[in-house]
């Protein structure tokens, strides 16, 4: 199975701004859904109602799923890989 990987930078309420990459099945082409995902995530981080748009979060690559992956985006739809600032 192939993921997309969406790059993230969201500023967070405290200013600093946070970096994660949202995986999700190559198929979902839709930005909104991917919008989605990440508005998700950030509720669940206590950032809620923070800007995710075209200009936070846009396409980099597809990638071949690693297991570590699966379970989650066979639940949810999609994964986050955290990578600075995601822990409040």
């Amino acid at each position: 199975m192939q993921v997309a990987v969406w790059d993230t930078y969201v500023n967070k309420k405290d200013g600093t701004v946070m970096h994660f990459d949202i995986i999700a099945p190559k198929e979902i082409t839709s930005a909104d859904v991917i919008y989605g995902y990440g508005k998700d995530y950030l509720k669940g981080k206590g950032q809620e109602n923070q800007e995710l748009s075209s200009k936070e979060c846009s396409f980099c690559h597809i990638e071949t799923l690693l297991p570590q992956w699966e379970t989650e985006i066979n639940e949810k739809g999609y994964t986050i890989i955290e990578m600075e600032n995601c822990n409040v």
